[in-house]
């Protein structure tokens, strides 16, 4: 399949938020990515669910809604109620990782698993036949516009030989530092769904930054 690109909604201009929302219905993009952050897990807080709901109202996409938070278990349902199409819990916050992401499947959600830059691939092994996606964070999470970490290449082909040695269908999602300068290579080292924020949205041209993002 060709790959995906979905709009980091965090690096939007929340003064005009649906204004940037309406572009983005309007561009060639796939999906909005919404990060979810509550200042314990990560230290940054973001949207709550109210603005999920709103953001949910006006988009024309499905919302890619990635949770940085603590116990994300306890929000799973609200997040369906709020207008989540695809889920995605971190690994690292996840202590009964295969409930969480039944869960999530069970409220009819699509169910990704995150891992942060320190996270071996591999310790993956075990649930990913059970995902629907698989996403890497290519920066440390936490904030917007920061550095690419040039290690994610190779930890991109090797989640792609865990996928296919395990029979997964998962799709494999890069969050953290993607721009028009690597995007290339990520899709060539076998990512499905780019995410780029301060690259679309501090863009002069956004709709035309997203179009070259899908078409490398």
């Amino acid at each position: 399949m060709n790959h995906l690109v979905a709009p980091s909604l965090l690096a939007a201009n929340f003064l005009h938020l649906q204004k940037d929302i309406e572009m983005v219905n309007q561009s060639e993009a796939d999906w909005f990515h919404v990060d979810i952050m509550d200042g314990h897990f990560v230290p940054n807080i973001s949207f709550g669910f109210s603005i999920v709901e709103q953001i949910s109202s006006v988009a024309e996409k499905p919302l890619d809604v990635h949770l940085m938070i603590s116990n994300p278990d306890d929000y799973i349902g609200t997040f369906k109620e709020s207008g989540a199409r695809n889920l995605t819990v971190h690994f690292e916050t996840c202590p009964h990782l295969h409930r969480s992401l039944s869960n999530i499947k069970q409220h009819g959600m699509n169910a990704g698993v995150v891992i942060n830059p320190h996270t071996p691939v591999e310790f993956l092994s075990e649930i990913v036949a059970d995902v629907d996606l698989v996403l890497i964070m290519s920066v440390n999470p936490g904030f917007g516009g920061q550095s690419f970490i040039e290690n994610t290449y190779q930890r991109v082909r090797r989640l792609k030989e865990l996928l296919l040695r395990k029979n997964s269908k998962a799709l494999i999602e890069v969050d953290g530092g993607v721009g028009i300068h690597n995007a290339s290579q990520l899709v060539e080292a076998g990512v499905d769904v780019l995410v780029a924020g301060s690259t679309v949205f501090k863009s002069e041209d956004p709709g035309q930054t997203i179009k070259q993002l899908k078409h490398l």
